[in-house]
């Protein structure tokens, strides 16, 4: 099937024009189309965007480094851990869509689906837009996609302008979403529903807006407000955005026979110390306890057995430490099944949703104060432990009889759980920020990092004697360096924002706009 989409997908580039010569007639295999429904295209692009890079065992593992949720426990520096200058996070994805989507548009003419269509064709470039402006700085938005039409070398737009416009187009997604019919083709958890998607393109501007919190205009501030106003956002753990795994040989779980990888990836210290902090039991779902705690005499139902991997410590020293048993490794569960139709891959969170309203709470973006801060929190944190204890009931259960039950989410805000309404406002924020950092652990947010770049939260651990960012050994990335054809396929354009940003160099350690 995967074949046939390619070959459905490459084939819809190609314009045949009509004719009614002998030689035209005579030259057009009746047996292949000319034209391909909107919903194939619709399922090419959102597989392609959606569906883990590269799905194996090892290349997932290498995703969850550079957020410091795991660690690599072999005697070999994985550069994702220790900040290696190469490549930190991301690149040009998704550019290479934007045909497609055109096309899928364009076969939808007539349909009475093609509002949603145009909608998901608005909301794609946005989320690719979103991506890449993070990832790079200043990139071609205005002009992307355009070569049909003669531009080949697209300007770079100030980076400014890009979330000015990826702003726009969210709106514009959901207006089309607003006047549209479900649709076909969706495989993620939305399933065409156009008023789910309609939510999420309103969920997606506040996402947006938060993150630009450093740069946010009062007008863009006035904005945020207005959208919560009208209400138009996820609704619950109904609305989660996510791709499910199926059954079958195009939708495996990325992890899946990964066994061999597991036993060297451990929980990060980070990890198991923030949720021990707050007695959360998400812990007992994602890893397993120290062997040398349970050799010792602890039961794997005991918090005090599970040890997290320092992520800064040098890569001989972690192999050491696992030989001896002393971090908690993934859960077994991830490694265990083809099938994740009970833990899909999440993308937005109805619980992030409510995350970000705290945080603008805080912030005095919408009204308030504390009192409404603290009912978002406790929302998110109820939504996402809500989440995990209705995923209990369908996954394999290795959840060291400790599964969340409706019982302990009601009893949850205790001691350091509990919102810290008589703290400062920083102590506040960051648990706002920890329990938004929760969410992405094995799953495909990728917000962690860009919230860490943000707020400087969590506190990253760096060591310069184990870190591989050369130029700058006490410091994170901040960004990715553009892709290498660059300077041959846009040279102009590429030099000139390089010299606009970062002085003519293009470096990792250098800030771009919206961090500045």
């Amino acid at each position: 099937m995967k074949k046939i989409y390619y070959i459905l997908l490459a084939m819809a580039s190609i314009t045949i024009a009509g004719s009614c010569s002998k030689f035209d007639k005579l030259n057009t295999n009746p047996d292949v189309p000319t034209s391909v429904s909107p919903d194939l295209l619709a399922t090419t692009v959102l597989k392609s965007t959606y569906r883990f890079w590269n799905p194996n065992s090892t290349d997932w593992a290498t995703a969850q480094l550079l957020t410091k949720h795991c660690a690599n426990l072999t005697n070999t520096a994985n550069p994702y851990q220790y900040y290696s200058s190469y490549s930190p996070y991301g690149s040009f994805g998704g550019a290479q869509n934007l045909t497609a989507l055109k096309r899928m548009v364009e076969f939808a003419k007539g349909n009475p689906q093609l509002p949603s269509y145009e909608g998901l064709a608005l909301y794609l470039k946005a989320s690719y837009g979103f991506s890449a402006t993070l990832d790079m700085g200043d990139i071609p938005y205005s002009e992307a996609g355009k070569a049909e039409e003669g531009i080949t070398q697209p300007k770079y737009d100030k980076q400014a302008d890009v979330f000015v416009a990826i702003l726009n187009d969210l709106k514009a997604a959901e207006a089309k979403f607003a006047e549209g019919k479900n649709f076909n083709g969706d495989i993620m958890s939305y399933a065409g529903n156009a008023v789910k998607w309609r939510r999420l393109c309103n969920a997606m501007q506040l996402r947006v807006l938060q993150t630009i919190s450093k740069k946010i205009t009062a007008a863009q501030k006035a904005r945020f407000a207005e959208i919560v106003a009208a209400g138009n956002l996820l609704s619950g753990n109904s609305d989660v955005f996510q791709l499910p795994y199926l059954d079958n040989s195009n939708a495996t779980y990325p992890f899946y026979n990964g066994e061999g990888t597991r036993v060297n990836l451990a929980i990060s210290k980070l990890m198991v110390d923030a949720l021990k902090n707050v007695n959360d039991r998400r812990l007992f779902y994602f890893a397993e306890p120290a062997a040398y705690k349970i050799t010792g005499g602890l039961l794997d139902n005991d918090f005090a057995a599970y040890e997290g991997a320092p992520t800064e410590l040098s890569p001989n020293q972690l192999d050491l430490n696992r030989a001896a048993g002393k971090y908690s490794l993934i859960n077994k569960r991830y490694a265990s099944s083809a099938s994740r139709i009970g833990d899909p891959y999440l993308f937005f969170a109805y619980s992030e949703q409510c995350f970000i309203l705290a945080e603008a709470a805080e912030e005095g973006w919408i009204a308030g104060g504390v009192a409404t801060a603290q009912s978002y929190y406790e929302a998110g944190v109820k939504a996402q432990l809500s989440y995990y204890k209705d995923l209990s009931t369908v996954i394999q259960a290795n959840l060291h009889g400790m599964a969340i039950t409706q019982s302990y989410i009601d009893n949850y805000f205790t001691g350091e759980a509990a919102y810290k309404t008589a703290g400062t406002k920083t102590e506040r924020l960051q648990q706002i920020w920890m329990q938004r950092y929760f969410i992405d652990f094995f799953q495909g947010g990728g917000m962690s990092y860009r919230n860490y770049l943000r707020t400087g939260y969590p506190v990253f651990p760096i060591d310069p004697a184990t870190s591989l960012n050369s130029a700058a050994p006490t410091l994170a990335p901040k960004r990715n360096m553009y892709p290498t054809d660059e300077l041959t396929k846009n040279p102009v354009n590429y030099k000139q924002a390089v010299a606009d940003q970062f002085g003519g160099f293009d470096e990792v350690n250098k800030i771009p706009w919206w961090l500045q």
